[in-house]
């Protein structure tokens, strides 16, 4: 069978393959050209969709019903799919009409955070009482696949990505009308699967994909959302609260990184986003980069385009590695690299050594635990010397966590107060090796986390708007970002923020407070 089955002209001009790839919608765009407003998807529903659609979340083109941009993991299974000689394509998630046909036996849909579980997500939405777009948009999406695809004789619905843990509970998935769930890499187990669906054999309802060899990990066929290229995958620091699929580390070959590069300016991408766990240690054989490697990675990639950015990085490599960030900042100026400043999320969690100690003691290192605030200032001391801005997280809530916890880190992060920087504290999540524990939630939260909290939200008042009008290139997407979004959730939050420095919830202690008129519109 052809990689497209087109009917007869007579017919609506639909396309249909055997299986058909999707992503929820707000997978489905660039997001302006800035991954980091993709953040947004994070966020509880404050706006009516058409001006998230519009502002914030702009759609990919589609053409013949296809996205012509997709996420990095799905363009993934295409191209592990076509290997394996099934036919297989990636359907525009407002076009799916159009593709799913008769022929289709199985629809996979890609999603990150489809119950809006995710460690930011879960904070905001439990601060704010409102589902996230993220778990919205994937609800849509799926009742809209389950519907085209029993109008058209059945069909099997299996769903992977980086939230698939959120589905594991089979309620859930008989709730949503899912037929399989796979949960880890899919290159293998999920090609496996989707045979079987094909051969019409009954198909697991959960699937925990195994790790795929370096070998294996195929070259995607296509362009992805925002050029991400996967250069590594796994970290093996082996932190707690982490997936298992990221406990080894796995630096793919420098010829496939630049073929992907290829694809994606060749199909339209204005420059590529270099992806994993820690960019900087990509080729390493333990905590410590290998400088040569990673600039030549640089070398190699900026010799196709001058527009290169990363999407993580850690604190502990810079500190160890001080030239290198040197290094790569002027190797990008010097090939025409017109960024204000180079920028990647990184992950601070916590403060506290005896937390570092219990949860991430390889997060540190080459470094001591009890080294590890000092490490995070130095580290950004020399980012800020050589324009890069780190997008960091922090956990609140981690098993165990006392207040005097709590207070070192918000001792730190007024520290960092005078670096150009933004701070997301975020809800512990039990997964990895946590999984089964207790999520946290609002309920939880002492009066050292609302101080944590306040303080977090006055470090990313002072440089927010400085951000978003030094990146965002959308004259549009800048104005409603500053003066509609920031200067809004600025003036709203002006009551509780003041109640949160004194470590008292908002939520409760005023029932009038603006927070609660954030949301006007129910989910």
């Amino acid at each position: 069978m052809s990689l497209y089955i087109i009917q007869s002209a007579q017919e609506a001009k639909l396309v249909t393959s055997q299986v058909v790839l999707t992503m929820d919608r707000t997978l489905a765009s660039e997001y302006g050209g800035s991954l980091f407003v993709g953040f947004a998807a994070c966020a509880p529903k404050l706006i009516p969709d058409p001006l998230y659609r519009f502002f914030l979340c702009p759609s990919v083109e589609a053409k013949k019903h296809m996205a012509v941009a997709a996420p990095a993991g799905t363009r993934k299974m295409e191209a592990a799919l076509s290997e394996a000689g099934i036919d297989v394509v990636v359907a525009h998630p407002e076009h799916l009409e159009e593709v799913i046909g008769r022929e289709t036996k199985v629809v996979g849909i890609t999603s990150n955070d489809p119950r809006g579980f995710g460690p930011a997500s879960s904070t905001f939405s439990s601060l704010l009482e409102r589902k996230t777009f993220s778990a919205l948009f994937f609800e849509q999406t799926v009742e809209k696949v389950r519907e085209i695809l029993d109008s058209n004789g059945g069909g099997k619905l299996i769903v992977g990505g980086p939230g698939a843990w959120q589905l594991e509970d089979e309620e859930v998935l008989d709730k949503y009308g899912i037929d399989c769930v796979i949960i880890g890499e899919g290159e293998i187990t999920g090609v496996e699967i989707v045979k079987r669906a094909l051969r019409g054999e009954p198909i697991p309802r959960v699937v925990h994909g195994e790790m795929v060899p370096l070998e294996r990990i195929p070259n995607i066929k296509h362009k992805t959302i925002g050029g991400l290229i996967e250069i590594s995958r796994g970290c093996g620091r082996g932190c707690r609260f982490c997936l298992p699929n990221l406990k080894f580390l796995r630096s793919r070959p420098l010829h496939q990184i630049l073929e992907e590069v290829k694809i994606n300016l060749r199909e339209g991408s204005e420059g590529v986003c270099l992806h994993a766990e820690d960019v900087l240690r990509y080729g390493a054989k333990g905590p410590i980069p290998d400088e040569t490697k990673v600039i030549q990675l640089f070398e190699q990639v900026s010799k196709l385009t001058p527009h290169v950015w990363i999407s993580h990085f850690a604190f502990a490599s810079v500190a160890c590695r001080p030239d290198l960030i040197r290094k790569i900042t002027e190797l990008l100026d010097s090939r025409g690299n017109k960024a204000p400043w180079y920028s990647g999320q990184v992950g601070i969690e916590t403060a506290s050594p005896e937390l570092v100690k219990r949860y991430m003691p390889g997060k540190p290192l080459p470094f001591k635990p009890e080294e590890w605030s000092e490490v995070v200032i130095r580290a950004h001391e020399i980012l800020a010397e050589n324009r890069w801005v780190p997008c960091s997280t922090l956990i609140s809530g981690l098993p165990g966590e006392t207040p005097q916890d709590v207070e070192l880190t918000i001792e730190l992060v007024e520290k960092l107060r005078g670096f150009k920087s933004l701070i997301v504290p975020l809800f512990f999540v039990p997964i990895g090796q946590l999984n089964g524990g207790q999520f946290f939630l609002k309920e939880h939260m002492l009066p050292e986390h609302w101080k944590l909290l306040a303080t977090c939200m006055e470090h990313d008042f002072k440089w927010a708007p400085k951000l978003a009008e030094e990146h965002l290139h959308n004259r549009i997407q800048k104005f409603f970002v500053k003066e509609v979004v920031l200067r809004s959730f600025r003036h709203q939050l002006k009551g509780p923020l003041r109640l949160m420095k004194e470590g008292i919830d908002p939520t409760k202690e005023v029932s009038s407070a603006p927070i609660s008129r954030l949301a006007p519109i129910e989910a």
